[in-house]
């Protein structure tokens, strides 16, 4: 039974790793082909907790982390994430569970032909946003928490390492999300400024954005 004052839940969870967990095969299917990757799972987070997961490479860190944005099915054991009961939940309600999550992509995923304002605007525009106004303002508090409000008009190339992931991490807070989820944040040490975006997710709370982070 799913405690209302955690934003992330999971009771004795047990996660695999399988091709497409919300296929057609059925659980127990999925339980034999799968390759268990985590067992025996507990873990709650509380709005407004910041919470490292440290681990060795291949240690399951990625493998929670997709489980908790429904990635990846969870099969057994309990989960809730913002609401929604993990195991319980269908392919069509992944995207309103994901509307509820921040998610800081450790490849970026910036759209490589416009700059860092409009590929914040995109995401606005893509999730419902529909006054301009609103939309600038919104754009602007979100580069302002990151310390990239110098750098709106600069396209993705052209930030430094540390500046692309604090933009990232400037996207994941667009809609205030419940959760914030970030694979391997404070990467790319080539950057030369990882106090900086190390210190872009805790300065978003002092800002006033609600979120819960893993």
């Amino acid at each position: 039974m799913r405690n209302e004052k955690y934003v992330v839940e999971l009771r004795n969870a047990a996660i695999y790793h399988a091709d497409d967990p919300f296929g057609s095969r059925s659980e127990e299917r999925l339980l034999r082909q799968g390759e268990m990757v985590l067992s025996d799972v507990s873990l709650t987070v509380a709005p407004g907790e910041l919470v490292y997961l440290i681990g060795r490479v291949g240690s399951g860190k990625s493998t929670l982390l997709k489980t908790l944005y429904a990635e990846v099915q969870l099969l057994t054991g309990e989960g809730y994430v913002a609401g929604f009961d993990l195991r319980r939940l269908r392919r069509r309600d992944i995207p309103y569970l994901r509307r509820r999550i921040g998610i800081v992509f450790q490849d970026y995923q910036l759209l490589t032909d416009r700059n860092a304002f409009l590929n914040l605007h995109y995401v606005l525009r893509a999730t419902g946003w529909r006054n301009e106004s609103e939309i600038r303002q919104r754009i602007e508090k979100v580069l302002d928490v990151v310390q990239l409000s110098s750098k709106s008009y600069k396209m993705p190339f052209e930030l430094s390492g540390g500046e692309q992931q604090r933009l990232v991490i400037a996207r994941a807070l667009l809609n205030d999300p419940q959760v914030l989820l970030a694979d391997e944040p404070h990467g790319q040490p080539r950057s030369g400024d990882g106090r900086r975006h190390h210190a872009a997710l805790p300065a978003d709370r002092r800002a006033g954005l609600r979120r819960g982070d893993v």
